[in-house]
């Protein structure tokens, strides 16, 4: 399973998770060449890669994700967290779906963090 975090999102969620499941394949957008890229470009990557995205962006990148999907283009899971949420359980909630599922169970699923 591999995850994209969105340029905005908690450091502090990504580094209690890299703490919890330390082989984890997560990277930042920051880190990579979409850095500064428009969401639509992002989804657009994310869905040829098989990542899934971790985002704070529940407006935008919720409605771009429906876009795609109402035009039947392939999407990627979506994390979606409100920054009112406990870090911590994001992260716990983050570690039960990497030990116990795989990336093609969130395939054009949406899903807000935590459960």
């Amino acid at each position: 399973m591999r995850f994209l975090a969105d340029e905005n999102f908690n450091n502090e969620i990504l580094r209690g998770l890299r703490r919890r499941v330390p082989d984890i394949d997560l990277t930042r957008i920051q880190d990579t060449e979409l850095a500064g890229k428009p969401d639509t470009l992002i989804l657009e990557w994310v869905a040829q890669h098989n990542y899934i995205v971790l985002s704070h962006d529940v407006n935008t990148m919720r409605g771009y994700f429906y876009e795609r999907l109402n035009a039947e283009l392939p999407v990627p899971g979506l994390f979606l967290v409100h920054e009112i949420k406990s870090v911590g359980a994001v992260i716990e909630t983050l570690e039960l779906i990497v030990l116990a599922s795989d990336d093609t169970d969130w395939i054009g699923e949406i899903r807000y963090l935590p459960f």
